[in-house]
């Protein structure tokens, strides 16, 4: 790059001026300089990519010591874990037998009590059977004996009918005869009033006369004394 560079500048084809040929002098300098500086970023970027290729191959190294560890890791486990599920397979059928055989134990109960519960059935059905009887029978004792209680209330009934009528007549006949005698009672208190009112009056107008007789005799006893009083002489008293 930087030859091309040069045989660029050094072309017949550039200008021979003085002032020209010192602006390409500086332009070819400047050049250099960009170019020097270029290599050495160059040098420092392949330093770092030697660094970086180091660093990925020792990366690359230790991944694949790690991968290896990782692997026969995992290769352990998977042994363990087979003989695990090894394990895991026989406790499995050795746990469905159990099972299997305790569903058998189980089912021959259940139809064992099955069995039992259908035979107590059919004896509460027989016992239910029976106990609708006696209780249909009671019913029909107890309804008859209700029917006959109410034929007994019902003559009873008539009876107090009868009797409650011919107590209200009687009632409502001493009622009467008492109403006459409070009626004849009330008529002579009535006379007997008048007669006491009559003989009151008649003392108080007796009264009355008695006491204007007593007021005309006392007055005529004081004008007889006033009078008696004024004929005596003046200076003589009445002893004289």
């Amino acid at each position: 790059m930087g030859q091309t560079l040069i045989r660029t500048i050094k072309s017949p084809a550039m200008s021979q001026n003085p002032v020209e040929h010192h602006v390409e002098a500086g332009e070819y300098h400047q050049a250099q300089m960009q170019i020097r500086h270029l290599r050495e970023t160059i040098e420092v970027l392949r330093k770092e990519l030697e660094e970086q290729r180091y660093e990925i191959d020792r990366g690359i190294q230790s991944v694949r010591a790690e991968t290896v560890d990782e692997l026969k890791q995992l290769r352990n486990t998977a042994a363990a874990l087979r003989d695990e599920l090894e394990s895991l397979r026989f406790e499995k059928d050795a746990a469905v037998q159990q099972a299997v055989q305790r569903s058998t134990d189980e089912i021959q109960q259940l139809k064992n009590t099955a069995s039992s519960l259908r035979d107590e059935l059919e004896s509460l059905r027989f016992e239910k059977d029976a106990a609708v009887q006696q209780a249909v029978q009671r019913s029909a004792d107890e309804i008859q004996q209700l029917k006959n209680t109410a034929s007994s209330l019902r003559d009873e009934l008539e009876s107090l009918r009868f009797e409650k009528d011919a107590s209200v007549q009687q009632a409502v006949q001493r009622s009467a005869d008492e109403i006459q005698q409070l009626q004849n009672t009330s008529s002579s208190l009535r006379d007997e009033l008048e007669s006491l009112r009559f003989e009151y009056e008649a003392k108080l107008q007796k009264r009355h006369t008695e006491k204007v007789d007593e007021h005309s005799h006392l007055q005529e006893t004081i004008l007889l004394l006033r009078n008696k009083l004024e004929k005596q002489p003046s200076g003589v008293t009445q002893d004289d």
